[in-house]
Formats: C-alpha cells, sequence, structure tokens
C-alpha cells in the first residue's frame, strides 16, 4: 500500500500566529496564516487551496486513466477545483467545492467524455475522500486535440 505524508507546524495564537505546510517530497514547503486562509492574503497557502489543488491533480490523473483504457487519451488534461469554506454549527466548514475540467481527446464524443468525466469524479480517491461535502460540482468541456 502507498502512503505519503503532509506536515504541519502552527507557532502562536490562531489571528497572529503563523505556520508551515510541507510534504514529505520536500515538493511543497510553504507558510500559511489567519490571514491566508481567511482574509485572501496572498502570500502563503491555506488548507482549502490544498484540498483544491489535490483534487484537481488526482481528478486529471484518474479522467487520464479512464480515457486512456477506453481507447481515446487524452493529449492535455487542465483541471481546477475551486473550494468555499462557510460555515455550520458556528464554526469553518468547507460547504461545496466546484470542479471544472477541460480535456483535449481526439476521437471521442461529447457524450462518452461527460459519462467518463461523471465516472472521474466519483472513483478518484481524493474525491472520494471528500465524502463529507455537501455539494462537488462538475463542469466538464471537450476540446479536440
Amino acid at each position: 500500500m502507498a502512503f505519503t505524508t503532509g506536515k504541519a507546524v502552527w507557532n502562536g495564537g490562531l489571528k497572529n500566529g503563523n505556520g508551515t505546510v510541507s510534504t514529505e517530497s520536500g515538493a511543497l514547503n510553504t507558510p500559511y496564516t489567519f490571514r491566508t486562509r481567511f482574509e485572501n492574503d496572498p502570500n502563503g497557502t491555506n488548507p482549502e487551496e490544498l484540498i483544491g489543488a489535490a483534487l484537481a491533480a488526482c481528478y486529471s490523473m484518474f479522467l487520464s486513466s479512464l480515457l486512456e483504457q477506453a481507447g481515446s487519451p487524452a493529449t492535455a488534461i487542465n483541471t481546477s477545483a475551486k473550494v468555499t469554506l462557510g460555515s455550520k454549527d458556528g464554526g469553518p466548514f468547507v460547504t461545496r467545492i466546484d470542479v471544472t475540467t477541460e480535456a483535449e481527446v481526439n476521437g471521442l464524443s461529447d457524450s462518452d467524455f461527460q459519462e467518463h468525466a461523471q465516472k472521474a469524479k466519483k472513483g478518484c480517491p481524493i474525491s472520494q475522500a471528500l465524502g463529507g461535502v455537501p455539494d462537488i460540482t462538475l463542469q466538464a468541456s471537450l476540446k479536440s486535440a
């Protein structure tokens, strides 16, 4: 079984504290603060942004695999995942994720592409891990390669 580790270090109180988030591979080592999470400060990241990136990456790879298995490999897949942080029971809560993807694929009908896109949404491991999010939408566009 494969596994990877992410790590976060937080120093200080919530509003005036700061931290770093990193990955075991060393590919990510970046700051995060209350301001980067709740006030759109561009000088760092936040957990929701990382969830969006993880979902977009996983979804793209899963869709690529499905298309390849169907005999129509993609030339390119471009996916974004917009994570909305709202509140529930007085605290922050991920209320919605909007996934948008565009794939360049030759020789595939739009209806077949939409079927694969929906399967990828349900089947990618990160989508499955996010099962507690009440609303995950998908807008998928097919572009001829």
